[in-house]
């Protein structure tokens, strides 16, 4: 059984450990089964690639790698990180909020 994550596409998280520490940025992708997610200008390595076909430059490519989802933290609307959690709304949906304002997390 797959259990849910706090991160989702689209989300401004806020690093919490490793080279990028402290830095924010958004969710661009999230990898589920690795539990890593792909976020906008954090943890960014250098990948060396040949000329192809596709490519026929090569060169030294700058890209996002993926970083572990415990090390990711959402920031809510006030702009400061926040633990999530999950409650059924009245209309018995689940949806998450901020635990430490309340509002609910679109």
């Amino acid at each position: 059984m797959q259990s849910k994550l706090h991160v989702k596409k689209g989300d401004t998280v806020k690093v919490l450990a490793g080279d990028s520490k402290g830095q924010q940025g958004k969710v661009l992708e999230v990898l589920v089964d690795a539990n890593k997610a792909i976020v906008e200008g954090i943890n960014i390595v250098t990948k060396h690639s040949k000329p192809k076909a596709k490519t026929p430059q090569g060169g030294i490519i700058k890209t996002e790698s993926p970083i572990h989802i415990s090390n990711l933290m959402v920031v809510d609307a006030t702009g400061k990180p926040t633990k999530i959690g999950r409650k059924l709304d009245k209309n018995n949906k689940l949806v998450r909020y901020s635990k430490k304002t309340g509002e609910v997390i679109k």
